[in-house]
């Protein structure tokens, strides 16, 4: 059965002319890095203080890729009055970071905080040591657990202090923000238990929770560890929209060559482009006509010839002789550029389930603190002593730190993603598996996507008195050696139809962007090519041959005689039918868009049993970007090039293909590992069983926050017990996560339906 149009509207035209408009009415938009954030509550805070400067209408900071996203009065987003505002929080702003040097951060903090870590661990082991003797009542005299209680407060030291720092820094820059997180509960964690252990100390008490203070730092680093490791690593995405040289060759008013920088080259200026040379700025053509590989920008699955005066973008590859270029865009002012910036500030931008998540924290941390200083001073009117009410105190902060609420999605994270791994997808981001199991709508690009991305021979069209036999052996004959795909193809076409080309032809001339000739020894001559250059050679095909719309056509003559026509076109993979169909079934609306001609969309989504209304060809990056955006939320793109980096942006969930180029594979939240996309249906699966484990922790956990919670403020808990009372309820939700890896979470029943 054919898929309905996804789409609410025919066509994104509405979602453009919203944005226009949102710029041509005197508003402007300042897009920038921040350096020196910690964690998601430093996102929280910065957003919180700039979101309340006079004439901001929005802000939006991605702590994963440092990203601040600023909209308002030119006056309000001047980088000078953002950058004084972040400047007193204690953050910097910086110029919009570049891939290579957003790579070096991630890696730069993902080593320091594996250093932090591991010095915690180091120290944090000898202070429970000496913690579990003095408890174990294993010393013979009084003095002796004194003087253990002091050295547990040595080793616990370094923990509390550079280890700790971190949370410190980010507790006080959130506070002055008036958005304290959860860095300022454990920040208060453990100064509390490092006091009330001074406290009892200077009593003469060897009853210390310095262990308690080092195993909120220990454990609080870890989970931040395995973090980053798990956002970080993924988050390598805009390493560069394409490969572009790093030198061109200038052309000065005496038409002399110079090799220069790109960045030194400015608008206006020529320059010669070599064959096989990628494009590395934007610019206007000066020769008759060259011959360009558009993938990377449009994905059109065959070159194109444009002519004199066509506007050429960055990231284009000559296939055909050199040509000259007028340059009309400058680094940094490229199109390519553009999309680097869209993608950014998409990446900036919140969905409703993260802001949801960002709400329930804000009131967590001053409810727990409250409910402290309740208890504390509850205690002390009741006529508690004080060493039992600060020690009950203590526990209230001790149970209310974000250890379990920490590891609850985390650890059902990485207990998806392992199971992932065994079918074959690889979930970079840990918010793909929150969002990946809701989606309502599944978008496809085409080419390299749902179909092989090699080109095969659909159909040949002989002359009259011409067998079709005979046509397939000529023309592979006339590729011998080409490494052209349409060469290729037509080699392979000849192989599987058992035609031995022979011997290789006595002279082979190459015409770039046209096609070639071979001539025998006997003096025949073979030319195949475009039908247009053939024409001009004097070989004219046969009056209303049919010409089909959705194959690349090549054309045969042998000396100046048209022998006919062959077809090709790019088969779709075997995967891509079963999996519409399973995706369907699971009452998904699905699309397919592409740059690719629109008549070879609709005919390849008539094959996989789409709806015309389903199929979108001739569309640029920034269109299918629209087209993402106006499908039913939340989204999932699947894509393989660049062109397909904006749409993986715009979309809730954006998956690459085995095949995806690197720029795809980075701005991806899914990668799949196995050949075609049967892996979308398995990351759906997976995904939806995996949100269910974590609505399931973080239930566990809440139950567990709001149990611990009252029986520490109502009865006295050692500071130790709700430390292991923390562990229990963070080995319940490993428990709990652990039965992704197993069959009790549907994952059989409804992969089985995939």
């Amino acid at each position: 059965m054919a898929a309905p149009s996804p789409f609410s509207s025919p066509s994104p035209g509405a979602s453009r002319d919203a944005e226009d408009e949102r710029v041509a009415d005197g508003s402007a938009r300042l897009l920038c890095s921040v350096a020196g954030m910690w964690c998601t509550s430093c996102a929280l805070a910065i957003e919180h203080r700039l979101g309340r400067l006079p004439g901001v209408s929005r802000v939006g900071v991605d702590y994963l890729s440092a990203t601040l996203l600023v909209e308002g009065t030119p006056a309000a987003v001047a980088p000078e009055r953002v950058a004084a505002a972040l400047g007193r929080l204690g953050y910097r702003l910086r110029d919009l970071e570049a891939a290579p040097d957003a790579r070096q951060r991630l890696d730069s903090e993902s080593r320091a905080l594996a250093g932090r870590l591991l010095a915690a661990a180091v120290f944090g082991m000898w202070t429970m040591l000496a913690s579990l003797l003095i408890y174990a009542g294993a010393l013979p005299e009084p003095r002796l657990e004194r003087v253990l209680a002091w050295v547990s407060g040595a080793f616990a030291l370094p923990v509390v202090t550079l280890a700790a720092w971190p949370f410190y820094r980010a507790a006080w820059r959130t506070l002055r923000a008036g958005r304290p997180g959860m860095d300022a509960l454990v920040s208060l964690g453990v100064m509390g238990a490092l006091a009330v252990s001074l406290w009892l100390l200077w009593r003469g008490s060897a009853e210390v929770y310095f262990d308690t203070a080092v195993m909120l730092v220990v454990l609080l680093l870890a989970g931040r560890w395995v973090e980053t490791l798990a956002r970080y690593r993924g988050l390598r995405a805009l390493e560069g929209l394409a490969p572009l040289p790093a030198q061109v060759c200038r052309l000065d008013t005496r038409g002399e060559e110079a090799r220069v920088p790109v960045a030194d080259v400015a608008v206006g200026e020529r320059l010669r482009v070599a064959s096989g040379e990628t494009l590395a700025l934007d610019g206007e053509l000066l020769d008759a006509s060259a011959r360009l590989d558009l993938a990377l920008l449009t994905g059109e699955s065959r070159p194109r010839t444009l002519t004199r005066g066509a506007r050429l973008s960055a990231g284009c590859r000559n296939l055909g002789v050199p040509f000259t270029l007028r340059v009309t865009a400058e680094v940094g002012e490229r199109r390519l550029d553009g999309l680097y910036r869209q993608v950014q500030a998409l990446q900036a931008g919140k969905g409703e389930l993260r802001r949801l998540a960002e709400r329930f924290a804000a009131w967590l941390s001053p409810a727990a603190v409250a409910l402290a200083l309740v208890t504390l001073a509850a205690l002390l009117l009741a006529g508690v002593a004080p060493e039992e009410a600060a020690v009950r105190a203590l526990s209230v902060l001790v149970v209310a730190c974000p250890c379990a609420v920490g590891l609850a999605v985390p650890i059902a994270s990485l207990a998806g993603t392992a199971r992932a791994l065994e079918a074959g997808v690889v979930f970079r981001n840990p918010a793909a598996l929150e969002l990946a199991g809701q989606v309502r709508a599944v978008a496809f690009d085409k080419t390299g996507t749902l179909t092989r991305g090699t080109l095969r021979l659909a159909a040949l069209g002989p002359a009259p008195g011409v067998a079709e036999h005979d046509l397939l052996a000529l023309a592979a004959r006339a590729e011998w050696g080409s490494e052209h795909p349409l060469g290729l193809a037509i080699r392979a076409a000849a192989a599987e139809a058992g035609i031995d080309p022979g011997q290789a032809p006595a002279g082979l001339v190459e015409h770039p962007g046209q096609g070639r000739e071979a001539r025998d020894a006997d003096g025949t001559r073979l030319c195949i090519g475009a039908p247009d250059w053939l024409a001009e050679r004097g070989a004219a095909p046969a009056q209303g041959e049919a010409v089909p719309p959705w194959a690349s056509e090549v054309a045969l003559a042998r000396n100046g005689q048209w022998l006919g026509t062959l077809w090709l076109e790019d088969a779709p993979h075997p995967s891509a039918p079963a999996t519409l169909a399973a995706l369907g079934r699971r009452g998904l609306a699905l699309a397919l868009l592409s740059g690719d001609r629109p008549a070879l969309v609709r005919r390849l989504g008539r094959r996989l049993g789409l709806a015309p209304g389903a199929c979108y060809g001739g569309r640029s990056p920034e269109a299918k970007r629209y087209l993402v955006a106006a499908l039913p939320s939340p989204t999932l793109y699947v894509g393989d090039g660049i062109n397909d980096a904006p749409a993986l942006a715009a979309a809730t969930v954006g998956v690459a293909t085995a095949q995806a180029s690197a720029a795809a594979r980075d701005a991806a939240a899914i990668q799949l590992l196995g050949q075609g996309v049967q892996g979308v249906a398995s990351a759906i699966t997976i995904a939806r069983a995996t949100r269910r484990v974590m609505r399931q922790n973080l239930t566990l956990s809440a139950l567990y926050n709001a149990l611990a919670l009252g029986l520490a403020a109502w009865m006295v808990i050692p500071p130790q017990v709700a430390v292991l009372a923390m562990l229990a309820s963070s080995l319940s939700v490993v428990a709990n996560a652990a039965r992704l890896g197993v069959g009790g979470t549907g994952l059989g029943r409804e992969g089985h339906h995939a």
